[in-house]
């Protein structure tokens, strides 16, 4: 595991959204149990592959929700509480995030 900024506050940024996150999350799930299935099921190569890329998709887009959400939530705060050192520590640490979203 990598370096990780301490967190200083008591709730996520995706807090108000923490409904919103799960349910997309549970229908990941339920894509990824049909992947499951269609190689059960010797489903055409070119189908799952097609599934494959939905399901890399909407996980991308679960990441990016969060990404949104820490940046306006955790570097927006430590910006607006005037706090430079923090804010560069976080907004270093999302960057490293993305890199992490893009070599996936």
């Amino acid at each position: 595991m990598g370096y990780r900024v301490p967190v200083d506050h008591a709730t996520p940024g995706y807090h108000d959204d923490k409904k919103q996150v799960l349910a997309r999350l549970r229908r990941i799930e339920g894509q990824v149990r049909g992947l499951q299935r269609l190689v059960d099921e010797d489903t055409y190569c070119i189908d799952v592959l097609t599934q494959v890329a939905a399901v890399s998709k909407a996980l991308q887009g679960v990441g990016v929700l969060l990404l949104d959400e820490h940046l306006r939530h955790c570097v927006a705060g430590a910006a607006a509480a005037g706090d430079a050192a923090r804010t560069d520590e976080l907004v270093h640490e999302a960057t490293k995030a993305v890199e992490r979203m893009l070599r996936a």
